[in-house]
């Protein structure tokens, strides 16, 4: 088996067992979303944090954000694995199958973040330019349990927090009521996680896009 369909394989059991939370919002909650050897590989990557003072938004350092982008695809073997695997048509089926979701025609981003003390994330809803959000936590520091995205209800209070594992992570269909952030408490370490989207044909930032002339749903072009 390739490293591309193991990671296409390990995600799809994933969502197959994930669990279904209806509050506050309808969203899944995933374990061992990655195989074995690519979680940690992820972690590891040589990549310097972007700074911490965010005000509320990652917006605050776009320059400093890293994209499993062309770039980091021919940088990092793990990268491109990881992103063949999530632009698979094994993977996109699963979740149109358990998330009843067409992503046909949307956009690969996956960002890797690594956040540390001093950061914090405003409620925000996702919504507009992004089809589907899957995050997955990526820190195995032992002060990480805390550390989950925290979600609200439609009157902006915290009304719940997803469970902070090393290989676990929530996915979401973006809409009106998805608030989700992160309230400010002490990190210690680096918050790592992927962020996972399919955003529409016309995202303006072509450099976050794994794949940005090949949309969900076509084939490679031959060398």
């Amino acid at each position: 088996m390739t490293r591309m369909a193991a990671i296409s394989r390990s995600f799809i059991a994933a969502l197959a067992s994930a669990t279904l939370v209806r509050r506050p919002f309808s969203h899944w909650l995933l374990r061992n979303a990655l195989p074995a050897d690519v979680a940690p590989a992820l972690e590891a990557l040589p990549l310097m944090p972007p700074g911490s003072d965010t005000g509320g938004r990652r917006e605050t350092h776009n320059a400093e954000r890293t994209y499993c982008g062309v770039v980091n695809r021919r940088r990092f073997p793990v990268c491109d694995y990881l992103a063949r695997a999530f632009q698979s048509r094994p993977l996109i089926q699963a979740i149109k199958e358990h998330m009843a979701i067409e992503l046909a025609g949307s956009l690969l981003r996956i960002e890797y973040c690594q956040d540390t003390d001093g950061f914090w994330l405003e409620p925000h809803t996702d919504i507009g330019a992004k089809r589907l959000t899957i995050l997955v936590y990526l820190s195995s520091d032992p002060a990480s349990s805390n550390w989950g995205t925290d979600l609200y209800d439609e009157e902006g209070h915290l009304a719940g927090r997803a469970p902070y594992a090393f290989n676990a992570g929530v996915a979401f269909i973006p809409g009106k009521n998805t608030w989700h952030g992160f309230e400010p408490r002490p990190i210690v370490g680096i918050r790592r996680s992927l962020i996972v989207n399919y955003v529409v044909p016309d995202w303006r930032s072509r450099h976050e896009l794994a794949f940005p002339d090949r949309p969900i749903g076509t084939r490679a072009r031959r060398a």
